[in-house]
């Protein structure tokens, strides 16, 4: 990485940074009034979309969300891929009214970020007790039912910071919680961010996150016994709707990783040896106008229907 790009990642990081802490203010502040107004499920809504429209705005990252009106289908465990911190920017334009999310203990210290987070009703898990974790989980069943919200899971655990078109091992706490009360779960698919904001490689650019909102998947007659199946089936089911997806669309303005840039080259080989029917059919009328079925059979100037035919057992 150059000394230009190197700056330009500082200071885009400084930035965001800054943008982060003012929402945790504002987040602080609206957790409060909607906690005295009997509104306190929509303080994590009020605060996301006001980090998105700041955020978005001032760093030029824009989401693009397929099948959104699938994220007010409640009640519902919404689970996503886990990437780096710009998972923040996502939830942000994704995240319905009435959900909360799941974070690990520790950020609850954090000044600002985690006592917004406390105030507006954030699930805090310790880590290193399953059996607290799990208690915290089984005890928001009820209310979430009752009430028709959402609860937001990153199965993966922990941000993969990944740079390839993959997903990490999936926990199944959200696929247990999920059977246990009944409760569908809806997976939510993010384009690899890597492109547009990736620590490890000092690439912080401009861009558009693809996000897609994936069929509900009903869990009302599974038994314990199916939670590892249904993991299982739905790690492979955004699996390959990542490998589908790819990566985010980036306006370079520091680096790209070096995955993103071998599967962009890939991609235009792709394209610039890729015949169209087009090609194909002008290819067969150019033979001296003698052609080859697939059955080793020679025709000589094939009539209109008979190039037909051939087109279709060429391509």
């Amino acid at each position: 990485m150059g000394f230009f790009s190197k700056i330009v990642f500082w200071g885009k990081s400084v930035i965001a940074v800054t943008l982060l802490s003012s929402c945790a203010l504002y987040g602080v502040l609206a957790s409060i009034v909607f906690s005295l107004i009997g509104k306190k499920h929509l303080a994590q809504w009020s605060t996301a979309r006001c980090f998105y429209g700041v955020m978005g705005f001032i760093m030029g990252i824009k989401i693009n969300l397929i099948n959104g009106e699938r994220l007010n289908d409640l009640p519902a465990i919404f689970i996503s891929n886990h990437q780096s911190e710009l998972d923040i920017l996502m939830l942000g334009r994704t995240f319905p009214p009435g959900c909360t999310v799941t974070a690990k203990k520790q950020i609850k210290w954090v000044p600002l970020l985690g006592w917004f987070m406390s105030l507006s009703g954030t699930l805090f898990l310790d880590r290193s007790s399953r059996e607290k974790a799990i208690k915290v989980l089984n005890d928001s069943l009820a209310n979430l039912k009752k009430d028709k919200r959402a609860l937001w899971i990153f199965p993966e655990g922990t941000r993969s910071y990944s740079t390839k078109l993959e997903l990490s091992a999936f926990k199944k706490g959200a696929f247990h919680l999920a059977q246990q009360g009944k409760i569908q779960i809806i997976p939510v698919v993010v384009s690899n961010t890597s492109s547009i904001y990736h620590p490890r490689s000092g690439v912080f650019n401009r861009g558009t996150i693809t996000v897609k909102v994936l069929e509900p998947i009903s869990t009302e007659n599974l038994k314990k016994e199916d939670v590892g199946d249904l993991c299982n089936r739905v790690h492979k089911l955004m699996n390959d709707e990542l490998k589908n997806i790819g990566y985010s669309e980036a306006i370079v303005d520091t680096v790209l990783p070096a995955d993103v840039i071998a599967y962009n080259s890939a991609r235009r080989f792709e394209d610039q040896h890729r015949l169209t029917a087009d090609d194909y059919e002008e290819e067969i009328v150019d033979l001296d106008r003698s052609s080859i079925h697939s059955n080793g059979t020679v025709v000589t100037n094939p009539e209109p229907t008979e190039r037909s035919s051939l087109l279709k057992e060429v391509i």
